[in-house]
C-alpha cells in the first residue's frame, strides 16, 4: 500500500467507505516472506518503501548496456482464478507475460514491480497472488522489487481483482536480438507452450462457458482433468532458457507468442524483405486447443489468430545451430523442434508468415 501511517485517514471513516487499512497491513505481513525469496543481490532495502531500489552499478560490467522495459497484465484469465477461488498461479501468468517480452531482444530481466487492484482486500488472497508472482520471479531470475495493492470498493466487486506488472532488463548493445540479424535460411525453432498461457481467454470463456454452457468443474476426458484445472495451467516462463540459448548458440531473433497467435507475432521480428513458412505437421497442439475448436465451433483461422496453438516462443537461428539449441532447451525442460524456415520474399509474401500443412491427427 502506498499510504504511510502518518497520512492515513481514520480507519473507522475509511472502513465506512469500504477500505480496510487493517486488512491491507495484514496482507503486507503475509506477503513479506514471499517477496524476500524473489531478491537479487543488487536489490536494496525491503518491502514498505515508496520506491524499489536496484544497484545500477551492476551495469558497469556492460560495455554499452541497453535497458529494456515491458508491462502487461493477464487479461480475463483472472476471472477463472476468481471463479475457482485459486489465486497462487496467476502470478506465473503475469511474470511470464512481462519478462518473456523482454527476453526476445536478448535482455536479462533484472527487476519487476506489480500492481493489484481489488474491490476488497482479503489478506490471504492478496498474499497468494504475490506468492505466485514471487515464485515466478525466481523462475525468471529477476527480483520482485516492489508493488502496490489498491482497494477500489464500488469500482470492483468485493471478490474481483486485476493484476498488472512491469519489468526492466538489460542487454549488451552488440548482443541485441531482432529483425536486423535474421537471414534467409534461418530455421524457425518452435518451443512448446504449457497450454493456453494467458491470451485469448475472452474467446475461450465465451465459447466454452457461455456458448457451450460448460462448468469449470466439468471433467473433460480429452484433457485428463477438469476444465477449470486446465484453464488455470500457468504460463510457461522461458526467460532463463532463452538467455542460455542466446549465450550458447547464434540466435538471431526470438518471438513471444501471445495475443494474435504464432504468425502475427513471428512477423514482428521478420524483416520486410524476408518471409517465413511454418509447417503445422511438425507438432501436435495440446488437447485444449482442439477442445476449444470443437466445443466452441471455432474455425482454424480464428483459433490461430487468437491462441498460441501449442507454441509459446520461437527462435530464428542458423540451421547448423538447431541440434545444439534443441539440446540446450531440453536441459531447461522445454521441448523444441524445427518448425519452418526463413527465405527471401517476393510480392505479397514480403514480411509475412505462412502456416502450411495440417497438424498430425
Amino acid at each position: 500500500m502506498s499510504e504511510s501511517p502518518t497520512d492515513r485517514p481514520a480507519s473507522g471513516a475509511y472502513a465506512e467507505a469500504g477500505v480496510s487499512i487493517e486488512a491491507a497491513d495484514t496482507a503486507i505481513e503475509l506477503m513479506k516472506g514471499w517477496v524476500e525469496k524473489a531478491r537479487r543481490p543488487e536489490m536494496i532495502g525491503g518491502l514498505g518503501g515508496f520506491a524499489g531500489l536496484f544497484d545500477a552499478s551492476a551495469l558497469t560490467r556492460y560495455q554499452r548496456p541497453l535497458l529494456a522495459t515491458s508491462t502487461d497484465g493477464v487479461g480475463t484469465k483472472v476471472a477463472i482464478a476468481q471463479a475457482m477461488d485459486r489465486h497462487d498461479t496467476i502470478g506465473f501468468d503475469l511474470v511470464g507475460m512481462v519478462v518473456d517480452d523482454l527476453v526476445v531482444c536478448g535482455a536479462e530481466p533484472l527487476f519487476m514491480t506489480d500492481y493489484i487492484a481489488t474491490g476488497r482486500v482479503v489478506p490471504e488472497r492478496v498474499a497468494a497472488i504475490v506468492k505466485g508472482i514471487a515464485e515466478a520471479c525466481v523462475a525468471a531470475g529477476c527480483a520482485l522489487i516492489g508493488g502496490e495493492t489498491a482497494e477500489h470498493p464500488g469500482l470492483l466487486g468485493p471478490d474481483e481483482y486485476d493484476v498488472a506488472g512491469a519489468a526492466t532488463g538489460v542487454v549488451e548493445a552488440d548482443r541485441l536480438l531482432g529483425p536486423a540479424r535474421v537471414r534467409p535460411g534461418d530455421v524457425v525453432l518452435a518451443m512448446e507452450s504449457s497450454g493456453l498461457h494467458s491470451n485469448g481467454y475472452s474467446l475461450v470463456r465465451h465459447v466454452l462457458l457461455e456458448r457451450a454452457g460448460w462448468a469449470l468443474d466439468r471433467d473433460v476426458p480429452d484433457l485428463g482433468r477438469t476444465l477449470g484445472d486446465e484453464l488455470l495451467v500457468p504460463t510457461r516462463i522461458y526467460a532463463k532458457a532463452c538467455l542460455d540459448l542466446a549465450s550458447r548458440t547464434s540466435v538471431h531473433a526470438m518471438s513471444h507468442v501471445t495475443g494474435g497467435g504464432l504468425a502475427a507475432n513471428l512477423e514482428r521480428v521478420l524483416p520486410v524483405e524476408l518471409t517465413a513458412s511454418v509447417d503445422r505437421a511438425s507438432w501436435s497442439p495440446q488437447p485444449i486447443f482442439d477442445v476449444v475448436a470443437q466445443a466452441g465451433q471455432v474455425s482454424r483461422d480464428d483459433l490461430e489468430a487468437t491462441l498460441n496453438c501449442g507454441v509459446g516462443m520461437v527462435a530464428l537461428l542458423p540451421a547448423g545451430d538447431v541440434a545444439d539449441a534443441v539440446e540446450v532447451l531440453a536441459g531447461h525442460g522445454i521441448i523444441a523442434w524445427a518448425a519452418g524456415e526463413v527465405s527471401a520474399a517476393s510480392g505479397d509474401d514480403a514480411g509475412r508468415v505462412r502456416l502450411t500443412g495440417d497438424h498430425p491427427a
